[in-house]
Order: C-alpha cells, then sequence, then structure tokens
C-alpha cells in the first residue's frame, strides 16, 4: 500500500512539475471574478438543498394572504384597500426577515472549517463574503417578484407603473445586501448557527413591527411614533411606497441610501477584521 508520505511526495513532485511549465501564469483573478463564483457557489447549494428556497416561497405567501385578510376589513374596511398600503410594506418585511440567513450560512461554513480553505486562496480577502451576499440578492430578489405577483392577484395597482416597481426592488435589494453586513459579523462571532438566528430575530422583530408597514404611525403613543420615525425600516418602506405611487420625496430616499452606506462602512470593515482574526 501506498504511505501518506509517498503520496504527500507524489503531489509535491506533481506540483513543481507544473510550476516548472513553459508559458506564462495564468492571471491572478480580481475581486470581482473571485466574488461572482462565490456567489455562483451560492446558487449551487441551492441547487442541491432546493429546501432553502421555502423560505423565500412560502413565507412570502403566508405573510401576505394572513395580513391581508385578517387585518383589512379592519384596518381599511376592505382587503382592496388596504393591499394598496399593505403591500410595499409587506415586501419589505418579507425580504429584510430572510436576511438574517446570509448569517446562519455562512456561521455554517465557518463551523464545517470551509472557510478555513478560502483563506488559504490566492484570491481578494472579501470575496467569500461578499460572494455570499451577492449569491443571497438572487433569493430577495425571488422573493420580491412572488409578493409582488401575489399583491397583482389580490389588487395591488401601482400607480408608479414598471419603472417604479423596479426602483423600488432594487431599493430594496440594495438595502438587504447592506443590511446583512450585520448578519455576516454575527456569524463571525457566534458560536452556532441558533444563536445567530436568536440575535437576528431579537433584532428584526422589533424593527419590522414597530413600523409604518402595517398601521399608520398616527395612531400610535408618542414614543412609539417617535421610535418609528427613526426606524430604517419605516424609512424604506416610505420610499417603497413613494416609488411605487410615483410620489417619492428624495429626502426619504437620501436617509435611506444613507442607512445602507452606514451598514456597510460600519459593518463590513468590523466583519472583515473578525474575519482575518479567524486566520
Amino acid at each position: 500500500m501506498t504511505s501518506t508520505t509517498d503520496r504527500t511526495t507524489d503531489t509535491a513532485t506533481a506540483v513543481a512539475d507544473v510550476l516548472k511549465m513553459p508559458g506564462p501564469r495564468p492571471a491572478r483573478p480580481t475581486a470581482w471574478s473571485t466574488s461572482l463564483s462565490f456567489g455562483w457557489r451560492a446558487l449551487l447549494k441551492i441547487k442541491h438543498v432546493p429546501e432553502q428556497l421555502f423560505d423565500v416561497t412560502m413565507f412570502p405567501i403566508m405573510f401576505t394572504l394572513m395580513f391581508t385578510y385578517l387585518f383589512g376589513g379592519a384596518l381599511a374596511g376592505s382587503t382592496s384597500a388596504y393591499v394598496q398600503f399593505l403591500l410595499p410594506g409587506i415586501l419589505v418585511q418579507t425580504v429584510v426577515m430572510i436576511t438574517m440567513y446570509t448569517g446562519l450560512t455562512l456561521n455554517k461554513d465557518i463551523e464545517k472549517g470551509v472557510f478555513d480553505r478560502f483563506r488559504s486562496l490566492p484570491i481578494w480577502r472579501p470575496s467569500p463574503l461578499v460572494g455570499a451576499l451577492l449569491g443571497d440578492v438572487v433569493r430577495y430578489t425571488i422573493a420580491s417578484i412572488i409578493v409582488l405577483l401575489l399583491g397583482l392577484v389580490l389588487g395591488f395597482r401601482p400607480d408608479g407603473g414598471l419603472v417604479g416597481v423596479v426602483a423600488s426592488i432594487g431599493l430594496l435589494l440594495l438595502f438587504s445586501f447592506s443590511l446583512s453586513w450585520i448578519w455576516t459579523m454575527f456569524a463571525m462571532l457566534m458560536r452556532t448557527e441558533q444563536a445567530v438566528m436568536g440575535v437576528s430575530m431579537f433584532i428584526l422583530f422589533p424593527l419590522t413591527f414597530a413600523s409604518n408597514i402595517f398601521v399608520d404611525p398616527a395612531t400610535m403613543p408618542g414614543w412609539l411614533q417617535a421610535f418609528v420615525g427613526v426606524n430604517p425600516i419605516s424609512k424604506l418602506v416610505t420610499s417603497i411606497r413613494g416609488l411605487m405611487a410615483g410620489t417619492v420625496e428624495m429626502a426619504d430616499l437620501a436617509i435611506v441610501f444613507g442607512w445602507c452606506a452606514g451598514f456597510v462602512v460600519i459593518f463590513g470593515p468590523l466583519t472583515m477584521r473578525l474575519y482575518n482574526r479567524k486566520s
């Protein structure tokens, strides 16, 4: 039988022979190409485990139908009237809630030791993280399309037309990508995916439910209105409602872009610092 030492020697010899081959070496992969490769890896994982799409297919349908028919008659007099107000908000809630799965997936890769292999590759350092986030953008897009199609069936009619709808989805994807950096940081800090999920839910539930997604904040107590007014989710919902209605305020968009930049600027470097310290 061939010993481990012999196999190691054969491998080293093969590598040395490859390095001695004539001709130029392949160009070093760019940051963009390596990030796209890891994004494709995230999509391949969905191909082999299609159950991962459950959260972006069934949950959007369940949330939209449940809130429309449970609260529509009581809050707006009819479900058709309420869906005009609700759908932009439920679209935001659906996509923002599933951003936490970015952290869960990364934490699972870390536990399995996959990221130790990535760190040994001659690639742009953040590409495994950026690629995972880019792959999740596809999942967010699927969830957005499902909510919009269901909303159209229920009677939602955006006055902003196709341009407003596309701009709304683009803004939502940008916000979700930026927000996901928080969950990547938690993936580096927490030891288990259950801990990542617990902390993520602890943050997301107040942000999504204490917002203007379901009702007008004018009906809330003063102290709660103050929180809703500075809640980034509320600002995002207001901007998306404006885009879909064709009446968006540039000030609202500027605030949302500011939150996006803040998430990336603050939590991106923190995540990379934690990532490098694991080396």
